[in-house]
């Protein structure tokens, strides 16, 4: 079978709940590797550097970027972001699957430089109800939360670019949902062409 692994790419607007949704598929797949992302933002309290985030130096970041070592990177309210390279690549090599939760601009970037990348956009049962997330959250004001609406509301159109689409109405359902997603994807016949060419050059060379 083939023996790399899925890269698989988690998107969403916020307060739709990706993040608990990928917790709660990690707990059922504790082989799978969460890529964790560099940024030149200054850590929170309670943050850990190379668990949470790689925190870097502008220089540094720039650094990366120059030699091609991020697979995207993008920029958010004066702070930049992106996916470390080699970690990744050293997963997919070993057969490990990897998950990337990141922004629209970056997975879209991923798309283009990994065409094999599987790219999942989970979306709120309605709009309303993602409303009604971000509001019940009690952590933003009325202007930010108007904000985070505006951006979802963009995000949510260049969902049509991903390959599938995860309703987040309980998360347990989402988790199942992605799940069926990723075992159909390890069946498909371009995640196992190298398989599909081994078994054939078997058959070329048994009837020669």
């Amino acid at each position: 079978m083939n023996k790399r692994g899925l890269l698989l790419v988690f998107s969403g607007p916020s307060g739709v709940g990706k993040g608990t949704v990928l917790k709660e598929y990690l707990k059922k797949h504790p082989d799978t590797a969460f890529s964790v992302s560099a940024t030149t933002r200054k850590p929170r309290e309670g943050e850990v550097h190379g668990q949470h985030y790689f925190f870097l130096t502008r220089e540094k970041f720039d650094r990366l970027i120059e030699n091609d070592g991020l697979l995207e990177h993008a920029q958010f309210a004066g702070n930049c972001y992106g996916t470390p390279k080699e970690a990744v690549e050293k997963n997919l090599e070993k057969g490990i699957d990897v998950v990337l939760e990141i922004e629209v601009q970056g997975a879209l970037q991923v798309k283009e430089k990994c065409p094999d990348a599987l790219l999942v956009f989970v979306m709120p049962p309605s709009f309303e109800e993602l409303r009604r997330r971000l509001t019940g959250r009690g952590t933003e004001d009325k202007e930010t939360v108007r904000r985070r609406l505006s951006n979802a509301g963009r995000e949510m159109e260049a969902a049509k670019q991903y390959d599938y689409i995860v309703v987040n109405q309980t998360v347990e359902d989402a988790a199942d949902q992605l799940e069926q997603i990723v075992c159909a994807a390890k069946h498909t016949a371009k995640y196992l062409r190298e398989f599909i060419d081994e078994v054939e050059y078997d058959a070329e060379t048994c009837c020669k």
